[in-house]
C-alpha cells in the first residue's frame, strides 16, 4: 500500500487536514532512513509501513466510533503509549489526534531514539518521547495504549493504577484466557473489558485474529 492508497482508504472514516495527510505521507521516507540505522521493524515488512504497522495503529482509532463520545474524550486526554517501539501505535494516532498529548514509552533507549526522531521530523508537538520503564513514571493518564507488548497478564499490572478511563490494547490471538486470567487476578467487574476485531475493518488476511482490548476504567 502506497501513502496515497493509505489516504484514500482512511479518508472514508477520518476527516484529516492538509497538514495531516502530509504528515501521514512523510512517514514512509522516514521509516525506510531509521529502519536502515537502527531496526524497529522488520526490514521483510518495512513495504508494508502502511499496511501491517500504521493501519493497525489505527484500528484502535476505528474502535473508538463504535462507542458514543469516546473519541471525544480521546481526543481532549494525555494517553500513555507503552512499549511503543518505534512509535506503534503512538505517532499514528498523535497525528489522528492533534489535541491529545502522548507519552510513547520503550525502556530500549535504540528505540525512542527512533521514535523521537520521527515526532521531531513530522513536528508533532503533542508527542513526548520518553525511555524508561512503566513503573517508573510519574502521575496518571486518561487512556493507556500499546500494541502486543505482552500478554495481557503480564502487561496490565504495568498499567495498574496509571490510568483514569481506559486501557487500548492491540493483541492477537486467542485472548479469552489472558482476559479470563486478569478479570479474576485484578477483580475487574463483569463487562469492563470488551473486544473488536480489527478484521471488521481491515479486511486483509493478516488482521485476522487480531483485536482492539478495551480495558474500561
Amino acid at each position: 500500500m502506497t501513502a496515497l492508497e493509505f489516504l484514500e482508504f482512511i479518508r472514508a472514516d477520518f476527516s484529516l487536514s492538509p497538514a495531516q495527510e502530509q504528515q501521514f505521507c512523510a512517514l514512509d521516507s522516514l521509516y525506510r532512513e531509521w529502519n536502515a540505522q537502527i531496526n524497529v521493524i522488520s526490514r521483510k515488512d518495512i513495504d508494508g509501513l502502511y499496511d501491517h504497522h500504521v493501519l493497525h495503529s489505527l484500528a484502535i482509532a476505528r474502535y473508538l466510533l463504535t462507542v458514543p463520545g469516546l473519541p471525544e474524550a480521546f481526543a481532549a486526554s494525555r494517553v500513555l503509549d507503552l512499549g511503543t517501539g518505534g512509535g506503534f501505535p503512538g505517532i499514528p494516532l498523535a497525528i489522528l489526534f492533534p489535541s491529545a498529548r502522548f507519552v510513547l514509552c520503550d525502556s530500549v533507549g535504540k528505540k525512542t531514539i527512533v521514535a523521537q526522531a520521527v515526532a521531531s521530523a513530522l513536528n508533532l508537538k503533542n508527542v513526548e518521547v520518553v525511555n524508561a520503564r512503566a513503573e517508573s513514571l510519574p502521575g496518571t493518564f486518561d487512556f493507556v495504549v500499546s500494541r502486543a507488548v505482552a500478554s495481557l497478564p503480564d502487561f496490565y499490572p504495568w498499567v495498574k493504577g496509571k490510568y483514569t478511563q481506559g486501557i487500548l490494547y492491540l493483541k492477537g490471538g486467542d485472548v479469552n484466557e489472558e482476559i479470563a486470567a486478569v478479570m479474576a487476578r485484578h477483580k475487574l467487574p463483569r463487562g469492563s473489558v470488551s473486544t473488536w476485531p480489527v478484521s471488521s475493518w481491515l479486511h486483509d488476511p493478516y488482521y485476522d485474529g487480531k483485536l482492539v482490548i478495551h480495558i474500561r476504567r
